[in-house]
């Protein structure tokens, strides 16, 4: 079995997140996408950042009509910070038979040699790469490595958790960019008002 791993703090998840996953089964060789909640990511502030099992339980309801894409809690019980390299081994260890490979924004592309161990992450795995509609970004040097996989025809959605967060605190109606139940969980919580 391929598994795409869609890395994210998902904080919160919204319609353009599931749409990359959902892209990247129907328009790859995956099998399935796994939407790994990263409990802190090493390169970014933790202010403002739900807790875990929020982040999760909103995850499970923006997937719960997708069986090929799963909500993971993996790196909850694995040592923190979380670096990608770790999590890797842990998984290879745990599910022997799969094949892994990482997804990600071309954003994140530009600046992966700063992640732990990333020489390593590009020599063993294939990487997925979703476009961003930057159009002044030159190309990553990292763009022509075999393992990198620029994904084509993927539907470009510029949409970010943050400025999701900054609507909800000036008080912006923005339910279109959430799945109902997500939308639903947010609102009734009262998160990210403040």
């Amino acid at each position: 079995m391929k598994i795409g791993l869609y890395f994210g703090t998902f904080n919160p998840v919204h319609i353009g997140h599931v749409v990359i996953a959902n892209h990247m089964v129907q328009y790859t060789d995956l099998d399935e996408v796994w939407m790994v909640v990263t409990p802190h990511n090493p390169l970014k502030k933790k202010k403002g950042l739900l807790e875990d099992f929020h982040r999760i339980h909103m995850v499970n309801l923006a997937t719960s009509d997708y069986d090929y894409i799963r909500p993971s809690d993996i790196e909850f019980n694995l040592p923190q910070p979380n670096y990608t390299i770790d999590t890797m081994a842990y998984l290879n260890e745990r599910y022997p038979k799969y094949e892994f490979s990482l997804i990600m924004g071309e954003d994140n592309l530009d600046t992966f040699k700063k992640w732990k161990n990333y020489e390593v992450l590009i020599d063993r795995y294939k990487i997925f790469v979703y476009p961003r509609l930057d159009r002044n970004r030159k190309p990553s040097e990292l763009a022509s490595h075999p393992n990198i996989i620029m994904v084509e025809n993927a539907p470009v959605m510029e949409i970010s958790a943050t400025f999701i967060r900054n609507a909800i605190k000036e008080g912006k109606n923005i339910q279109p960019l959430l799945d109902k139940e997500v939308w639903k969980y947010i609102d009734h919580n009262l998160f990210y008002k403040k």
